[in-house]
């Protein structure tokens, strides 16, 4: 999942030869799809709500708080390669091929979560209690994804957590944030990207079938097979895309927000192109592309749809 960090055990990340090189390995490290596309949307869809449809925006809060959710996905991505580094997932068939992560990229996830709480403490004091029972599930599900000695992706349960932590703990913590009340419609709209960055969950496991099925990691797709797993991401997708229709539908959303299934045709080519290649995991990659593609739309769709409700 994304892109690999090579960092030798005996080259710690603070011993590089240069400024540049530390800020390139950084990047390396958190991966560029998950931070813009997972933990940056649905933070988005929570203020768009806020703002569409309760008129409210409090530019401090909103900027503290997109921090603070930076700093969690870069603690999610340095855990997540070091555990992952330590059981050997990405080395199973080709243990040469990587040098092993050093231990400097356990402690910058360290220090991104301890920066994260920092946040999620400030923005308690600001706004009220909630706001750290929103910060500690997140925590929970950020943290012990990959760690002992819960490991959630383990335990088939990592696509679920993954789910709650960026649909309904991401939109409707950031609403509270920004109006200290909660909603039913709130809570309906973040089944959207929950359902799908679950589907963007699965698709991704599948061209990892056999390395984590060695290693232990008994997430869905390990579970179902590969070829139930295409259609299980496919369901997701769908699920997320017809949420979102219905509430349009409903009057539960303002009526834009049927933009979000301009998604659609990128599914139906993610899910042609996945039944015929899950076998081949290079051959997968346009479909993985494709679950990605639909993912960024259909919610910024959703989003920019909700956000319109303000000048209507």
């Amino acid at each position: 999942m994304g892109v690999p960090v090579n960092i030798a055990a005996h080259e710690p990340l603070g011993q590089t030869r240069t400024i540049g090189r530390r800020l390139l390995l950084v990047i390396k490290l958190v991966r560029y799809r998950f931070f813009l596309f997972a933990g940056l949307l649905p933070y988005l869809l929570g203020a768009a709500w806020a703002f569409g449809m309760a008129g409210a925006f409090d530019a401090k809060v909103f900027w503290c708080g997109l921090g603070g959710v930076a700093f969690a996905v870069i603690g999610v991505e340095a855990f997540n390669e070091f555990f992952d580094s330590k059981m050997g997932t990405d080395r199973v068939f080709n243990p040469e091929d990587r040098r092993p992560i050093s231990d400097a990229v356990l402690w910058l996830g360290v220090a991104a979560f301890a920066a994260a709480l920092a946040v999620g403490v400030y923005l308690t004091l600001r706004t009220g209690w909630p706001v750290l029972v929103f910060a500690a599930v997140g925590g929970a599900a950020a943290i012990f994804y990959e760690a002992p000695p819960i490991r959630w992706c383990y335990r088939g349960l990592g696509e679920i957590v993954i789910a709650l932590a960026y649909g309904p703990a991401m939109v409707l913590g950031c609403l509270y944030l920004q109006t200290r009340t909660l909603s039913a419609g709130a809570l309906w709209a973040s089944l959207v990207p929950a359902l799908l960055i679950m589907a963007l969950a699965v698709v991704n496991a599948i061209p990892d079938f056999h390395q984590d099925r060695l290693v232990g990691k008994h997430n869905l797709v390990v579970r179902l097979g590969r070829r139930r797993a295409v259609w299980l991401y496919v369901a997701l997708a769908g699920a997320g895309l017809a949420a979102a229709a219905a509430g349009a539908a409903l009057g539960e959303f303002p009526k834009p927000c049927w933009a979000a299934l301009l998604a659609l045709p990128l599914l139906v080519a993610s899910a042609r192109r996945g039944i015929r290649s899950y076998e081949s995991a290079r051959g997968f990659r346009p479909a993985i592309g494709g679950m990605l593609a639909c993912y960024v739309i259909a919610v910024s769709l959703f989003a920019a749809g909700i956000l319109l409700n303000a000048w209507r």
